[in-house]
């Protein structure tokens, strides 16, 4: 799966969350300064190209949606970052975030329990 762009990125975790939405919808939900009608525009377009977003036409108007899932995206982000900054894995990642964040023995306690009733839940589904 391709990389968005942050812009790209922008774009799309709104329209995760509108679930659909036409440019003007998009525009309402961003943060001042609002970017031009046509910049979203175009981004949508290529996020279209790319597979993410599609469409249904209303006349001249657009209404668009995604065709990939939040999760689905996140996983293979969070894949290539693991490949690319901490060959692979999660361990070394988790052992970097846990140290730049300056967490707490209990913490990372806590973490290892969160994880572990993850784990438990999902093999019982």
């Amino acid at each position: 799966m391709k990389e968005l762009t942050k812009a790209e990125e922008q774009v799309m975790q709104l329209l995760w969350k509108l679930e659909k939405a036409f440019v003007k919808d998009l525009i309402d939900e961003m943060p001042e300064p609002k970017p031009a009608y046509n910049t979203v525009s175009t981004i949508i377009r290529i996020l279209e190209k790319k597979g993410f977003v599609g469409h249904n036409a209303y006349g001249k108007t657009h209404e668009y949606f995604p065709l990939v899932e939040r999760e689905v995206y996140t996983r293979s982000f969070m894949k290539n970052f693991m490949r690319n900054y901490f060959s692979g894995s999660f361990k070394e990642m988790v052992s970097f975030f846990a140290k730049e964040d300056n967490m707490s023995l209990s913490d990372f306690d806590e973490l290892v329990e969160d994880v572990k009733r993850d784990l438990e839940n999902e093999n019982q589904e």
